[in-house]
């Protein structure tokens, strides 16, 4: 019997957003099946990642997303967070991995070889693919709270700090999912 590798790009997104959580998505690609127009998720338009989300989830050999929670970040660290939610992707797909390719310099130690690939979102097609599954996860995650929560304009800025942003914080003061240990979140609920 022949080995197969099974290699599952990595990636996070919304590391630097003041609120919800930092999401990852690890994808294994059918290297039988390409897929086309893969690049980082910040390179496509909405409607672009939308079109290929599907795509990637139907033809991939397995995907998986993973989440920290606002409170896991705030008692972590945005980092670890985000160190723990990939791990969780990881674990979460269908198939094992025999080797890791991860956006960044560097990561948590997963138990599986890894590689770690600075701008590796533009650079490997598996990559590319947890960017897209990662970021249209965290933006329809915005979108919900957008719906319950209007005022704050979620859908605009998907919780990224904005002028505008600001301004909906200090006016009606920030929600449960909210990362308290955010400077700007600490400044409204006077912890600095």
């Amino acid at each position: 019997m022949t080995h197969i590798e099974l290699i599952a790009g990595v990636d996070e997104v919304g590391r630097g957003p003041l609120v919800g959580d930092v999401v990852t998505a690890a994808v294994i690609l059918d290297p039988n099946r390409p897929i086309a127009g893969l690049t980082d998720s910040k390179k496509l338009s909405e409607k672009k990642r939308e079109l290929l989300a599907p795509q990637i989830r139907e033809q991939a050999l397995a995907w998986a997303i993973g989440i920290a929670t606002p409170e896991e970040i705030d008692e972590l660290n945005i980092l670890q967070a985000t160190y723990l939610a990939m791990q969780r992707a990881v674990s979460g797909l269908k198939l094992k991995p025999t080797q890791l390719l991860v956006d960044g310099n560097r990561g948590p130690d997963f138990g599986i070889p890894a590689q770690f690939i600075v701008k590796g979102d533009l650079k490997e097609p598996a990559i590319s693919a947890a960017s897209i599954l990662a970021k249209v996860t965290r933006d329809q995650q915005m979108l919900e709270l957008d719906a319950q929560y209007p005022q704050y304009g979620f859908a605009k800025h998907k919780g990224y700090p904005t002028k505008a942003h600001f301004e909906a914080l200090e006016l009606h003061g920030p929600l449960e999912c909210y990362r308290k240990s955010f400077k700007p979140v600490r400044r409204v609920l006077n912890l600095d």
